[in-house]
């Protein structure tokens, strides 16, 4: 029953124009729904980016800081009198 009453509909060339119009819009559509998930999807990966970009470099910062600490309570005068603190 169904499949005789698509064939039927589908028969005339007016329908079949039709058709074709309305999935030419379904793929654009959806087309463009994937390109702005995608957009998202982007969006977030850069941001993670960045933030990792920030936490690595105060990672490095602490890192040069442990560096240049005084290693001993007579480095520490030292560096104290000096003013090098």
């Amino acid at each position: 029953m169904w499949g005789s009453l698509v064939v039927g509909i589908l028969a005339r060339p007016w329908m079949r124009r039709v058709a074709a119009l309305a999935l030419a819009a379904l793929t654009i559509t959806l087309f463009v729904l994937n390109l702005r998930r995608s957009g998202e999807r982007a969006g977030r990966a850069a941001e993670r980016f960045d933030q990792l970009e920030r936490t690595n470099a105060i990672h490095r910062q602490m890192l040069d800081a442990a560096a240049r600490r005084p290693r001993s309570r007579d480095d520490l005068l030292d560096r104290l009198r000096g003013g090098d603190f």
